[in-house]
């Protein structure tokens, strides 16, 4: 393994003085409860919530004074780790000479210099990008492409999806249905919903409801995650995508594939439709991209993104559009990604951290389950429950850890690419002594 961890600051083991929440996290947790809007605290929120006041690498220091090792990492968007150096200084210098530019009227050269990156990324052919602030905003602008280019309406999405709570990308989450129904009817009613394949035995499942939805003529895109996201961290069967694209290409259709979580080598590779050898009509972008800075891509091919020119007047913009602090430290993150090669490394590492899950876990009775691509890993336990009072035994022995799946019952583990293996295999160890001791 080489060096110990130990001695690497940013990638030390949990030490844990104060039991979590401590009185320090407890103070700073009812203070915002008594100002923050209630939503906050309903959705997958635990009942101890910590309260983070430094990180450095692969972890956190809480309020209290813990520290903790961060499997999490911003629900996957710290590529690099916390405050990794060389998207630090690019926003050190950058917060010198300029914050943000004019939107769309004026660009900041880093504006351009983050959008030449972007487009590099298209696996194929001219490209041209649309920076945007979220993951949900850049949906949108996929979608709003979508509908310029071919005159339709219709989107045909994924159950168990996640593509962000803007009304776009809202309308085509098929992740709880209680987070659209009470907006519903103000929704786009064209959307459908098919099963996503969640192995071999589903697939002609999927394909044929997906068929069935495009049969209508409406249909402007089909919208997809290449690995499912907080829907559990499910990698379909290879043939999947390629068949999608295929389906949506003989009835006129576009291609979205929302790569907010995936891409940037969170999957095992720069972007996970490339592993199946597919080139999106329509690719989104973001979480990692900014380096931990909220920016955001909707890129795509010179003449589906051409649509924009194509409709005069019509426009995808924002105050912030193009920021300059973040696309700093986006344009250092794509470089640091590719210089390290951690795309390769998040394969490498997460193929042996899901075959260390598998041996050290697969035969205790609450886990059904290990999925996943590179360092994007579910481990599905048998209930919601279980699955919350692994993740609350976890932070008390250091460990910070979300959850997902439509019931909250799966372990999603999505720490930093550059965390140390040694950090991984002590994680599995915990793990698997939380689940040996659980309480039938």
């Amino acid at each position: 393994m080489g060096t110990s961890p130990d001695a690497i600051p940013g990638q030390e083991p949990p030490l844990v003085r104060v039991p979590p929440p401590g009185p320090m996290s407890r103070s700073w947790a009812q203070r915002l409860a008594r100002v923050e809007c209630s939503v906050v605290f309903q959705a997958d929120s635990p009942a101890d919530p910590i309260v983070y006041a430094s990180a450095l690498g692969s972890n956190v220091v809480d309020v209290d004074g813990n520290r903790f090792v961060d499997m999490a990492a911003g629900f996957g968007a710290l590529l690099l780790g916390h405050n990794a150096t060389r998207p630090s200084r690019s926003l050190e210098m950058q917060a010198q000479r300029m914050w943000t530019g004019l939107g769309d009227v004026y660009p900041a050269d880093a504006k351009v210099a983050m959008v030449e990156r972007v487009v590099s990324l298209y696996p194929k052919g001219a490209a041209r990008a649309l920076l945007c602030q979220s993951g949900s905003d850049a949906i949108t602008a996929a979608i709003k492409t979508a509908v310029l280019h071919t005159g339709r309406p219709g989107i045909v999405a994924f159950d168990g999806a996640y593509h962000g709570m803007g009304y776009a990308a809202l309308a085509a989450c098929g992740y709880r249905e209680s987070f659209r129904s009470p907006f519903a009817r103000q929704l786009n009613p064209s959307v459908r919903f098919a099963p996503y394949p969640h192995a071999d035995a589903d697939l002609d499942q999927a394909l044929q409801a997906v068929q069935e939805h495009l049969a209508s003529g409406e249909v402007a895109a089909v919208l997809v995650e290449p690995v499912l996201g907080r829907g559990g961290c499910v990698d379909p069967p290879s043939q999947f995508l390629p068949d999608l694209l295929r389906l949506a290409h003989e009835a006129g259709t576009l291609l979205i594939v929302d790569e907010i979580w995936t891409g940037l080598g969170r999957a095992g590779a720069l972007l996970a439709s490339s592993r199946v050898g597919v080139v999106p009509d329509i690719l989104c972008l973001g979480k990692g991209l900014g380096g931990g800075l909220p920016i955001s891509a909707c890129l795509g091919s010179d003449h589906v993104m051409g649509a924009w020119k194509r409709n005069p007047g019509v426009v995808h913009t924002s105050t912030f559009q193009g920021n300059a602090l973040a696309c700093s430290t986006g344009v250092a993150t794509i470089d640091s990604v590719r210089a390290q090669k951690l795309d390769e490394r998040a394969a490498r590492v997460g193929q042996a951290f899901q075959t260390w899950l598998r041996t050290s876990l697969g035969s205790l009775p609450p886990v059904k389950a290990i999925t996943g691509a590179g360092l994007m890993v579910g481990v599905a336990l048998d209930s919601g429950a279980t699955a919350a009072a692994v993740t609350h035994a976890l932070l008390q022995r250091g460990y910070i850890v979300v959850t997902g799946g439509r019931d909250g019952h799966v372990l999603t583990l999505t720490p930093p690419l550059t965390m140390h293996e040694d950090l991984l295999e002590g994680f599995v160890d915990c793990l698997a002594d939380v689940l040996g001791n659980l309480r039938p």
